[in-house]
């Protein structure tokens, strides 16, 4: 099928310039890696991913962790293990 639509966005130039990195590690080029997402939408009809709004559990504990309150830092995974108790 021959392409000639063209999609037009604008975002964050850090957004935008993380977004490339990753895609790059994965062997993409932005237009495959936004015709990926599309096709996901068209297979599922929707988002291929869930998008909630945070409870107020959830936005409490981002205000606190944003905030630097009630972080538990770990050196490494089995530091986080141990921490944990696993």
């Amino acid at each position: 099928m021959k392409k000639s639509s063209t999609i037009r966005a604008r975002m964050e130039p850090d957004l935008k310039d993380t977004a490339e990195n990753i895609f790059r590690k994965l062997g993409l080029t932005t237009t495959q890696a936004l015709t990926l997402f599309y096709k996901q939408v068209e297979l599922r009809k929707g988002l291929p991913f869930d998008v909630a709004i945070p409870n107020e559990t959830t936005r409490r504990t981002f205000a606190a962790t944003d905030s630097g309150r009630n972080l538990i830092v770990c050196e490494d995974a089995d530091d986080m293990f141990n921490k944990l108790g696993i």
